[in-house]
């Protein structure tokens, strides 16, 4: 046997071990508890999407599919709307806002808001400031970013002088 012969043999042999380990680990069921009692029917899983926390043992008990911050944007502004279905303004802005301000806000790889960041504060409202933030640490958990580990995401806050807001990710549009 020529030297590349026994090469790609010890190359394919580590190749082979390697896709196997890999497929064994992929394929391994976690452990399962000890049967108890037979558990009583299931309920009905509900037909409209869950929203809001749903807090698990160590976060949020809901993911985000999410492969960039851009892209969880969606899911924790959908996850606010959730939460506040009755402070977001309905249909277009008006040309002038009472406030505008842009935050970043720092997620963990289980949900939890670990910090906020103003990029554009409207120091002119500072009770808006407050507000928006109280919100989200109160909305804490968000979807867990399981695709990104930890996230920072930017989202621009829009608020009416009622005190009602959109989202930019989610806004209407203005007038």
């Amino acid at each position: 046997m020529s030297d590349t012969s026994k090469r790609r043999f010890w190359l394919l042999a580590l190749l082979s071990t390697a896709v196997g380990a890999l497929v064994s680990a992929c394929k391994t069921a976690p452990p399962t508890a000890p049967a108890a009692e037979p558990a009583a029917a299931a309920p009905p899983v509900p037909d409209t999407p869950i929203v809001g926390p749903i807090a698990g043992p160590m976060g949020s008990a809901r993911s985000s599919p999410a492969t960039t911050a851009r892209a969880y944007r969606e899911s924790g502004a959908s996850h606010i709307y959730g939460l506040h279905a009755d402070r977001i303004y309905k249909g277009r802005m008006p040309p002038l806002l009472y406030a505008i301000g842009v935050l970043n806000v720092e997620i963990n790889r289980v949900g939890i808001v670990t910090r906020l960041d103003w990029m554009r504060a409207p120091r002119h409202a500072p009770e808006v400031i407050a507000e928006i933030e109280r919100m989200i640490q109160k909305a804490s958990p968000f979807p867990a970013p399981t695709r990104l580990g930890k996230v920072v995401y930017t989202d621009t806050w829009l608020w009416h002088k009622s005190g009602k807001f959109q989202l930019d990710t989610l806004t209407e549009g203005q007038n």
